[in-house]
């Protein structure tokens, strides 16, 4: 492989911050054996910073690591407009060299009369459907998702305060009887190592934001966190290390 000439790597100063987050991506990988030799990885690109990050992370870490994996971008397009532009992201992809593929889905197909197609979950499952099939037509055995810490210490509060079970984000989750494999390579990254990151970068790419995104209650858990945070600076370490104890002991059960 060679880094395509107007490669966001050819900058000798993001090539040292890509060395020393990588550090934390491949420590995730190497806990949770999330990536093999020959493996075939779709990264699931919404167009954000988080998702764009991982995608340029997984592409170069290939021209530092030993392991040879395929990838692709794959990004699902909505009728509601919401997301990044196709042409932004086409530019961005094609810049490295990165094979890509857009997936167009209608919210309002099989929603039921007079229900708002918008609603957090029919979207949300709607695009994974799209992702999870598209991933499986082209032959990808691997989703990478570009959920990180910030997001595992979320899920665990969401899940403990509103359904009583210490539960956080697996680093690694196979689907249907392992014909595909949910991996979460950006386990142990901050949020603001990612963000500090992308717009060092130029990752920050502007989009149309779904109006309830601030409504959520993962954003509630997100403010929480941030609050607890200024008095327990290590708060979120903590609730990590909570996630991957449940989900061992889930694992051994």
């Amino acid at each position: 492989m060679k880094v395509t000439e107007g490669s966001l790597l050819n900058s000798p100063e993001i090539r040292r911050r890509v060395y020393f987050l990588l550090k934390k991506v491949n420590r995730a990988i190497r806990d949770h054996n999330l990536i093999g030799e020959g493996d075939k990885i779709a990264v699931a690109v919404s167009g954000g910073k988080d998702s764009l990050v991982l995608l340029h992370l997984l592409h170069w870490r290939r021209f530092f690591s030993p392991q040879h994996y395929d990838l692709i971008a794959i990004n699902i397009q909505n009728n509601y407009g919401f997301g990044v532009p196709k042409e932004v992201l086409e530019r961005i992809f094609q810049r490295e060299g990165i094979p890509y593929v857009f997936e167009h889905i209608d919210l309002k197909e099989g929603s039921k009369p007079g229900e708002d197609p918008l609603n957090c979950f029919w979207c949300s499952w709607n695009r994974r459907k799209a992702l999870f099939l598209t991933a499986y037509r082209l032959g990808y055995t691997k989703i990478a998702f570009a959920h990180h810490a910030d997001d595992v210490a979320a899920t665990l509060l969401l899940n403990l305060f509103f359904h009583g079970k210490p539960e956080g984000l697996k680093p690694k989750v196979p689907m249907f009887d392992g014909l595909l494999t949910i991996i979460r390579p950006l386990y142990y990254l901050e949020e603001k190592e990612i963000m500090n990151f992308a717009r060092q970068a130029g990752l920050m790419v502007e989009q149309n934001r779904c109006p309830r995104a601030s409504e959520t209650r993962r954003a509630r858990m997100n403010e929480l966190i941030r609050t607890l945070e200024r008095e327990i600076p290590y708060l979120k370490a903590n609730l990590i290390k909570v996630a991957e104890r449940c989900g061992n002991e889930e694992n051994r059960s």
